[in-house]
């Protein structure tokens, strides 16, 4: 993969806890070291933030909301909009802002990656079964090369979390996924490991074989 066709774009690390999302630490830790590795090598990193205006102006229909009035998740009002603290932007990073849960839905992030000349799109974030799972799709039908980081994911339960990647990996023709430490070997120029589909819709998984047919990301 060539360094100067890639971009690390991270989805919507923040602090918003209302999801109680299972294993945030591990994802943070992981997102830093991953952060860490491309910042060393000049690869552009790219942060969204999912935004709703604390006056209600342009909320989602049906977004949840507070007994006065205001969204319940992502509130500009209070911080939890923010990047979280361990994983912060730095000068030269990007953040972009959204409405909806791509992070294509009418923002500038194709006008950027194209400026960028990226063909390589290094994602992951949060949750996986929403924003990341919509933003994944909507690289691919822009022609982006898609490679999936599934450790700095997480969603709000287990299930939701291995069936969106499992959706991911059969229909993002092309996909890879890695774990944080395989991606940066792989920009390193070091032997990685990594998952790809050698066929359509190649993970034929049912309710009993879920997790057997999950771990064969590892």
């Amino acid at each position: 993969m060539n360094k100067q066709n890639t971009a690390l774009v991270l989805i919507d690390l923040q602090k918003e806890s209302n999801f109680g999302l299972e294993q945030m630490d591990q994802v943070v830790t992981n997102a830093k070291q991953l952060i860490d590795g491309f910042r060393a090598q000049n690869i552009p990193i790219i942060y969204t933030r999912q935004i709703n205006r604390a006056d209600g102006i342009g909320l989602p229909l049906g977004e949840p909301l507070n007994d006065d009035g205001t969204p319940f998740y992502y509130n500009t009002a209070n911080e939890s909009i923010e990047i979280l603290d361990e994983i912060k932007p730095q000068d030269g990073d990007i953040v972009i802002d959204k409405y909806r849960w791509s992070a294509f839905y009418e923002t500038n992030l194709d006008l950027i990656l194209k400026s960028l000349n990226v063909k390589n799109v290094v994602i992951g974030g949060v949750v996986t079964d929403g924003c990341l799972l919509t933003s994944a799709f909507d690289a691919y039908f822009r022609d982006y090369n898609i490679h999936l980081v599934k450790d700095i994911c997480t969603a709000s339960n287990e299930g939701s979390h291995m069936a969106s990647l499992m959706m991911m990996a059969n229909w993002i023709y092309a996909l890879n996924i890695y774990d944080t430490t395989n991606i940066l070997k792989r920009m390193n120029g070091e032997k990685y490991n990594s998952w790809r589909s050698d066929k359509v819709d190649s993970l034929q998984y049912n309710p009993e074989n879920m997790r057997e047919i999950y771990n064969k990301f590892n």
